[in-house]
């Protein structure tokens, strides 16, 4: 199945609730796309479908920036792990030079360039791993909702953390995930972020933006 037309038949533009000025392409309810999504695994085409949903380390990274723009505005910024493109599109709002995001999963990547698109801001995806990777027009590097696993935990703090020694900021938008590093992190901002109870534990996640220090 092409991804556009996956995205756009399995989602409604809607906004998330702490960045109600970006619209975009979002399952309204988990259940159909898990559906539409098994089903098409069924037949080897789509991965699980995160990118459909507002996370809440992404959602408070997005607010941050849009909060803070003299963080990003003239800066280049890669959005890692971008799922849906929220931080990205909240970065170009907030007047980066220029934004990268970053995801290996095609359908999220159809719907970052969607998600772009709707909101009228450039942003350019790549499908490849970059982690492990350095590349110096990388000013700014965010990442959201990246510390669920411990594999990917590890390896994502490793490389964030050689990123922020070359002189990258880096920022982490984290809920309390369970491999979130115990330490080399600074709090830059804190959210309560409204949730959904099909996603979470709970109605509301309290999550914290934090700069990845050198280590």
């Amino acid at each position: 199945m092409n991804p556009a037309d996956f995205v756009r038949r399995n989602t409604a533009v809607t906004t998330s609730p702490l960045v109600p000025e970006i619209r975009l392409h979002l399952a309204t309810e988990i259940t159909p796309i898990w559906q539409a999504t098994e089903e098409s695994l069924a037949l080897g085409a789509v991965p699980p479908p995160f990118w459909a949903f507002a996370w809440v380390g992404g959602q408070a990274l997005a607010r941050y920036l849009l909060d803070h723009p003299e963080q990003i505005a003239g800066r280049s910024m890669l959005d890692f792990g971008a799922g849906s493109g929220l931080v990205a599109i909240a970065a170009a709002k907030a007047g980066a030079a220029a934004v990268a995001a970053a995801e290996i999963d095609h359908f999220a990547a159809a719907a970052i360039t969607a998600n772009a698109a709707l909101n009228e801001v450039a942003v350019t995806v790549t499908t490849t791993d970059v982690i492990g990777t350095f590349d110096p027009r990388w000013e700014v590097v965010a990442a959201g909702d990246v510390c669920y696993e411990r594999p990917m935990a590890d390896r994502v703090a490793a490389w964030l953390r050689a990123l922020a020694r070359r002189g990258s900021l880096v920022l982490l938008g984290d809920p309390g995930r369970a491999y979130l590093p115990a330490g080399g992190l600074q709090e830059r901002g804190r959210y309560l972020v409204p949730t959904s109870r099909e996603l979470e534990d709970r109605e509301a996640r309290d999550t914290v933006v934090w700069q990845v220090l050198p280590g």
